[in-house]
C-alpha cells in the first residue's frame, strides 16, 4: 500500500496540512528546521515517493572557475555548466552560480555544500572549507581524503586508444595533448592523458619522445599548431595514428593535416577524447571517445545530496567510464574496405 500524507502526519505528530505544505515546499509556511527535518525522516523511513523535497531547501554553490574564453576553447566546460543548472531546476535545488571573477570571497557563508570546476589554489580551499566542509569536485580531486569528486576515467580511455591502434596494426603513435599546472606553484606538471601515454606506449614498444607534442591550452589553435610542427620536423616519417587528448585539439589537428594534403584516414589516423557536438561534422567526422558530461553532472548532485540529505561522512572518488564512437578519423590498416561507419561499443 503507497504510503500517504496522512501517514506521516500521524507518524510525526503533526497535522495533514502542514506536512503536505512541507513536502510541496510552501514558501509561506513558517516551520522550524527541525520540524522539517523530522517530517523528511519520516518521509524516508515509511518509503514516500516524492524524492524532490529533500533537495529544494537545500543551498548549494557551484563554482565554475573558468574564464569566458576558456569555455569557448573547450565545450566540455559549457556542457558541464549546462548540465548541473539542468540538475538544480530537475531536483529544485537552491543552486547560485560563482564565476572565477567573483572569487571565493563571494560565497555566501550559508551555503550548505560547493560543487566546484576548475583549479582552485590551497588557500582559496581552505576558505571554502571554512563555509562548509561538504565540496564535491567535478574533473578534478585535489584531495581526495577531505572532498568528494566524479571524474572521467581519463586514463583508461588513452590505454583504450592506444590499445585499439595496436590491434589495427598501427607501430608508429603519436600524442597530442595540453599542460596541466600546479596551481599553487605554477610548476609545469603532466596531464594524465600525457602519463597515461607515455606508460602504455612504453608497454607497447611505441613510445617515440619527439612524436609527442604538448601545448598550455586544449584549444583548436593549439592543436592547430601543435599538428603543423608535427608535420614539419617528421616529413613523410609522420605517425600513421594520433591519440588527441580532446576534440578541441583534434579539430585543429585535422584542419592542419587536410591543408597539408594527406589523406584522412588511410595516410594518418587521428583519436580523440569527449565526443563534442562538433566532432561530427568537421572532415573527416572524428573518431572519439564519449564522455558523459551529463552522467558527471548527476553523479556530481548525487554526492552532494548524500552529503546533505543522507549525512554521508566518508569521502567518495567517483570515475565514469566512457565510450568509444567510431567514425572516418581512424581506420585499420589492414582493413580492406572503407573506414569503419560511426559506431559506439
Amino acid at each position: 500500500m503507497a504510503v500517504t500524507i496522512k501517514d506521516i502526519a500521524n507518524s510525526v505528530g503533526l497535522s495533514i496540512a502542514t506536512v503536505s505544505r512541507v513536502l510541496n515546499q510552501d514558501p509561506n509556511l513558517s516551520v522550524t528546521d527541525r520540524t522539517r527535518e523530522r517530517i523528511y525522516e519520516a518521509a524516508d523511513k515509511l518509503g514516500y515517493k516524492k524524492k524532490a523535497y529533500k533537495h529544494s531547501l537545500k543551498k548549494v554553490a557551484f563554482l565554475y572557475w573558468f574564464t569566458e574564453r576558456e569555455e569557448l576553447e573547450d565545450i566540455y566546460f559549457q556542457e558541464i555548466r549546462e548540465g548541473i543548472s539542468a540538475q538544480a531546476d530537475e531536483r529544485q535545488i537552491n543552486l547560485t552560480l560563482y564565476t572565477i571573477a567573483d572569487g571565493v570571497e563571494a560565497v555566501d557563508p550559508t551555503t550548505e555544500g560547493i560543487i566546484a570546476i576548475g583549479r582552485f589554489k590551497d588557500v582559496e580551499l581552505e576558505k571554502l572549507r571554512q563555509v562548509t566542509p561538504h565540496i564535491v569536485f567535478i574533473d578534478t580531486s585535489p584531495d581526495e581524503d577531505r572532498y568528494d569528486s566524479v571524474r572521467p576515467n581519463l586514463k583508461r580511455i588513452i590505454e583504450k586508444m592506444v590499445e585499439y591502434y595496436v590491434e589495427n596494426g598501427h607501430r608508429s603513435v603519436g600524442f597530442i595533448g595540453g599542460d596541466d599546472f600546479d596551481i599553487n606553484t605554477g610548476e609545469r606538471l603532466k596531464d594524465v592523458r600525457e602519463s597515461a601515454f607515455r606508460k602504455c606506449a612504453t608497454a607497447h614498444q611505441l613510445l617515440v619522445e619527439d612524436c609527442i607534442y604538448i601545448g598550455d591550452r586544449f584549444s583548436v589553435e593549439q592543436g592547430y599548431q601543435l599538428m603543423l610542427r608535427a608535420i614539419d620536423e617528421h616529413g613523410d616519417h609522420l605517425p600513421s595514428a594520433f591519440c588527441v587528448a580532446s576534440d578541441s585539439l583534434a579539430v585543429g589537428c585535422l584542419q592542419a593535416l587536410n591543408e597539408r594534403g594527406f589523406d584522412l584516414p588511410n595516410r594518418v589516423n587521428v583519436f580523440s577524447i569527449n565526443d563534442s557536438h562538433v566532432s561530427k561534422y568537421v572532415s573527416p567526422p572524428l573518431t572519439t571517445f564519449r564522455i558523459y558530461t551529463s552522467l558527471l553532472c548527476e553523479t556530481a548532485v548525487d554526492l552532494m545530496m548524500e552529503r546533505l540529505v543522507d549525512r554521508r561522512e566518508l569521502c567518495k572518488t567517483v570515475y565514469i567510464a566512457s565510450t568509444p564512437v567510431y567514425r572516418k578519423s581512424t581506420k585499420s590498416l589492414d582493413s580492406k574496405g572503407a573506414p569503419a561507419k560511426e559506431t559506439t561499443q
